[in-house]
């Protein structure tokens, strides 16, 4: 019984734990649209967003997009009004739905850049490979 009673302790002591990072991860909202793509695309596409940024950079969420048949998305990083590399490839979850990848996380560079507002997520498509619509992330 006393075994129970202090791993009950460890257990509860945990959840702390695990709701303090929760509570200190950060919760960004984003809109997706094809006028912000460089270069701007015409489409009637958009998409919207929560992702979720932990402290240490584990990254989590996902995007829902109406208007557009998706073939990949990506978090990217540069800042609006530029192109730049992926560095957080998405997952096809559901039809018009594109998720984080468990074990997703970012650099401390990568973390700098997010707070800087130097990172977005785009969809792309067969019509507009390099993307179709666009959102920067803004923590």
């Amino acid at each position: 019984m006393k075994m129970h009673h202090k791993t009950s302790k460890a257990l509860v002591g945990l959840c702390f734990s695990l709701a303090s990072l929760t509570v200190c991860a950060q919760s960004i909202k984003v809109t997706l649209a094809g006028s912000q793509e460089v270069p701007p695309v015409s489409t009637s596409a958009s998409g919207m967003g929560s992702i979720m940024v932990s402290p240490d950079g584990s990254v989590s969420g996902s995007v829902t997009t109406t208007g557009v048949d998706g073939t990949m998305a990506h978090i990217h990083e540069a800042p609006m009004g530029q192109n730049g590399p992926v560095i957080v490839p998405f997952a096809k979850t559901a039809d018009s739905v594109w998720s984080v990848p468990a074990g997703a996380k970012l650099t401390d560079a990568q973390l700098q850049s997010l707070k800087s507002g130097n990172l977005y997520i785009n969809v792309h498509s067969a019509a507009n490979k390099g993307g179709e619509i666009r959102g920067q992330l803004k923590p």
